[in-house]
């Protein structure tokens, strides 16, 4: 009985084991397609910037949670209080801001390519270290995946060990502290504000 309730536990860790191999591979084969696709799309020489911009956008929004990712930037201590209206102005913002800050560190491209290590599980979620190398400089970047209903999304990214979500965080907290909620949408709605 010992025996058969042992070789039942080896059995589902082994099937857990395998089940959580198979969710690394996915979240890292969707990482892997969607830049694969933005270098494609950067390499064009043909395409007007604008249009490049647009099919990159096209590209990477279904990779993100930009929703997740607003909220988490206010964190539970600001977003708790904001109206329905004040959540969806302030996440819109955000996802523009996001946007045209990974759009502008894109143009930098030239002939870097991404190197990957392995998927490492944390706490139910899947974080993928890679590096973007050219001749002269590495820069790391570790993106954050959840599995969520439609599929693995990026909930966070680190580059060069600086979380985009804490950053943001602490430049929103700062104003908050010192302002109000209006200031720092006004701030946002501020053409190349960081």
């Amino acid at each position: 009985m010992v025996k058969v309730l042992f070789c039942t536990l080896v059995g589902l860790l082994m099937v857990g084991q395998s089940v959580m191999a198979a969710d690394d591979a996915s979240a890292e084969a969707v990482l892997k397609k969607k830049l694969a696709a933005v270098f494609s799309v950067l390499e064009k020489k043909d395409l007007a910037q604008e249009t490049k911009n647009k099919e990159i956008v096209d590209i990477v929004t279904p990779m993100f949670d930009f929703s997740l990712m607003a909220k988490l930037t206010l964190g539970k201590k600001y977003w708790s209080g904001l109206t329905g209206d004040q959540k969806e102005k302030f996440t819109q913002l955000f996802i523009n801001r996001l946007r045209t800050s990974y759009l502008g560190r894109l143009t930098l491209y030239t002939d870097e390519k991404v190197v990957y290590e392995p998927p490492v599980e944390n706490n139910q979620k899947i974080h993928i270290p890679t590096h973007l190398v050219s001749q002269d400089r590495k820069i790391s970047i570790l993106y954050k995946f959840y599995d969520s209903e439609p599929g693995w999304k990026v909930y966070d990214l680190e580059i060069q060990g600086v979380s985009i979500i804490r950053s943001y965080r602490e430049q929103f907290d700062q104003i908050l502290q010192n302002g109000t909620f209006e200031d720092l949408l006004a701030k946002m709605e501020k053409p190349g504000a960081e």
